[in-house]
């Protein structure tokens, strides 16, 4: 059964991409997914069985339209508010880090990722910003739209995105599948760190961290990371290769899971990449300050350089990314990571 969707369209009216959803899925399925859009308030809600899962927003603080916040099947919130909230006790580093989102950090010398209301004026020439326009449609089978586009607004991509939205006792999960298209001109993804599929936790799911930090992008922009209280703080990463921590940054794997417990929960987040995208396996660009992201098409930097991809698209060719993201109320087993990974696969062969 599908619940009828919104349609949205972004900037130049360029792309007729989805943002769709379905009911529960898996053995048992007993979960009503429900949307609501909101134009005016720059949001599509949704939940299951009545409660609330996640949202598509797009506020104009931001240059990309993410999901935020995303829950558990109890309610728990596992994504950071920083920049969009103020939480006690949360890091308030890299303000383009906000709920889940899809972008690159060089798409045509274009830096989608790292821009924010944070960047210099002088550097915003050199960003790129993903916006909405508008909804269009609230039909039954109509979806929503995005645009990648640069600062003087010239069109470089279609994007085609559906989210599948799905829940039932004890889980919840989002399907993102994209197909960017290039348009008039060849569209380069120069091997770079920072990419593409994307999301940041909350502070119970970091790793724990006794030290200050300095991070830096690759355009050397500096960000100073305090020492934080690690009171109830215990996240972990755990990859299909086995590599476990801090020691799965940079590694290859077909799924990575971030466990922990949040107050009383256990949770974890389970991100699964399909043998059908570019880049598979992907790189996991998972840091223990609560970054934990799915990145195929930058290598060199992962493998000391001795891999590079610079995957690119020819005009009016394409590509398509599929993922699912998983959220259980249990710290899941490699077994059972395993076999749900083999039912995203079978749903998308």
């Amino acid at each position: 059964m599908r619940i009828p969707i919104a349609g949205a369209i972004f900037v130049l009216l360029a792309a007729a991409a989805v943002l769709s959803s379905f009911v529960s899925a898996g053995p048992h399925p007993s979960g009503r997914v429900t949307i609501i859009v909101n134009e005016q308030e720059r949001r599509a809600d949704v939940s299951i069985d009545g409660q609330p899962f996640t949202s598509y927003i797009w506020p104009s603080t931001l240059k990309k339209p993410v999901l935020y916040p995303l829950r558990t099947a109890k309610g728990t919130i596992v994504t950071r508010g920083f920049p969009l909230e103020q939480r006690p006790g949360e890091r308030v580093d890299h303000p383009h880090h906000a709920g889940l989102w899809f972008n690159y950090e060089n798409v045509n010398g274009i830096d989608f990722w790292n821009n924010s209301d944070a960047i210099k004026p002088e550097n915003a020439p050199k960003m790129g910003t993903i916006l909405h326009r508008s909804i269009v449609s609230a039909k039954s089978g109509t979806q929503s739209g995005e645009l990648w586009v640069t600062f003087d607004k010239k069109v470089l991509l279609k994007e085609r995105t559906q989210f599948v939205f799905r829940g039932g006792p004890g889980f919840r999960s989002v399907d993102r599948i994209t197909t960017l298209r290039a348009v008039d001109t060849k569209v380069d993804f120069k091997d770079e760190k920072d990419g593409m599929l994307g999301l940041r936790v909350i502070r119970a799911l970091e790793i724990p961290s006794d030290k200050p930090e300095v991070y830096t992008d690759a355009s050397g922009r500096p960000t100073t990371v305090a020492k934080l209280d690690n009171t109830g703080v215990d996240g972990t990463y755990l990859t299909s290769e086995g590599k476990k921590g801090d020691a799965a940054w940079g590694t290859r794997g077909r799924w990575c899971n971030l466990s922990g417990m949040v107050g009383d929960e256990p949770v974890t987040i389970t991100i699964l990449d399909h043998p059908a995208n570019p880049g598979f396996p992907t790189y996991w660009h998972a840091r223990g300050y609560g970054l934990f992201a799915a990145n195929p098409l930058g290598q060199k930097v992962f493998s000391a350089g001795k891999q590079e991809l610079n995957f690119s698209l020819a005009p009016n060719t394409s590509a398509t990314f599929r993922y699912r993201i998983l959220i259980s109320s249990v710290i899941s087993t490699s077994e059972a990571t395993e076999a749900a990974y083999k039912e995203f696969v079978a749903a998308y062969h």
